[in-house]
This record gives C-alpha cells, sequence and structure tokens, in this order.
C-alpha cells in the first residue's frame, strides 16, 4: 500500500503516515497478546535445581527447601536467570523470583533445624573462622573473622581480611561458616 500527498501538504502526508501504522500495528496485536498468554510455562523441576545450586544441598534436607516446589504451579518462563534468596531473618522460607518480561515472585518453605529460639552462640564477633566455599565437587577453604554472634544455621556476615567486604556465610559449627557455591 501506497501513502502519496503532495508536497505541500506535509501534515496530511504525516496524518497518512501515522494511520497506516497503527493499521498495522493493530493487526499486529492479537498475535503478540495470544503468545504472551500461551507461552510456556516454567518447570517446577528447574526451581528445584536452581534452589539446590543456592543452597548447597538436596531439597528435604535440614538448610534447603522443605519440599519440591509445586508441581501445579504454572508461572510464566522465566527468560533471567531466577533470583533467589532467603525471605525473612529466621531464614524459613526462600524467596525465588524471575525479573524477566513478565515478573513472578514465590515463596518456599525451608526445612531448618529444630533449634531453640534462644540458642547460645558458638561463634562470637571477632572470632576465627574457617570460610569454606562449597560447590559440586569442591570446598575451597579461608581463614576469616566473624562480623556477628551466630548459632548453627544462622546466617551471618564474615570476612576473609582486615579490607576484604564482609559476605554472608552459614555457620555449620564452632569455628566454620559455608558460603554455597551457585
Amino acid at each position: 500500500m501506497k501513502l502519496t500527498a503532495p508536497a505541500r501538504y506535509p501534515r496530511v502526508k504525516g496524518a497518512l503516515i501515522a494511520v497506516g501504522l497503527s493499521g498495522m500495528l493493530a493487526a499486529a496485536a492479537p498475535v503478540g497478546a495470544q503468545n504472551a498468554t500461551q507461552g510456556p510455562h516454567m518447570d517446577p523441576a528447574a526451581i528445584d535445581r536452581a534452589i539446590v545450586e543456592f543452597t548447597g544441598l538436596p531439597i528435604g534436607q535440614e538448610g534447603s527447601a522443605r519440599m519440591p516446589a509445586d508441581r501445579r504451579l504454572r508461572l510464566a518462563a522465566c527468560a533471567a536467570p531466577l533470583g533467589i534468596s532467603w525471605h525473612g531473618r529466621a531464614r524459613t522460607t526462600l524467596a525465588v523470583s524471575c525479573a524477566g518480561p513478565q515478573p513472578w515472585r514465590i515463596f518456599i518453605a525451608a526445612h531448618t533445624a529444630n533449634v531453640p529460639d534462644k540458642a547460645e552462640p558458638v561463634v562470637t564477633r571477632g572470632d576465627p573462622l574457617t570460610i569454606a566455599v562449597r560447590g559440586r565437587g569442591f570446598t575451597v577453604q579461608q581463614a576469616g573473622e566473624a562480623m556477628e554472634n551466630g548459632s548453627p544455621g544462622d546466617w551471618i556476615a564474615v570476612r576473609t581480611s582486615r579490607d576484604a567486604q564482609p559476605v554472608r556465610a552459614r555457620i555449620e559449627r564452632p569455628g566454620l561458616a559455608i558460603i554455597p557455591a551457585p
């Protein structure tokens, strides 16, 4: 379709172009809307794998998700990497989110130890620690220092040297803090 207008009427020419473009966009809009609503769903097994990578522990084990993600979930497929973090100070829930074009966020219960609410800290601020980064098939250790008090299972700030930025690590036992590798 060729749109023509005399050169002496530039406004008419601009209006014809705008009408033509809006018609093409209107014709294409229903196709895009159908694809957005009928697109693939996020595989709950992929959410489980991401949680295992984040916690470094299998589903159902203490310190990881209590149960696998609900298979009935119909979340939009995530084009971006999943974001996983602990939700709340007690670390009893994992927050899993997608920051893609169709964002979503879910919460998954974590399997926590039956530790009394006021367990005595086994690590105090300034204590020397072994900071271990654990991944699939490897462990890297380095000496460090606790920046906070903590009991087994607590996530506290630790640092490897005086000049290093603090990072979060999970206290496993007195003198040992673990950082799960993604």
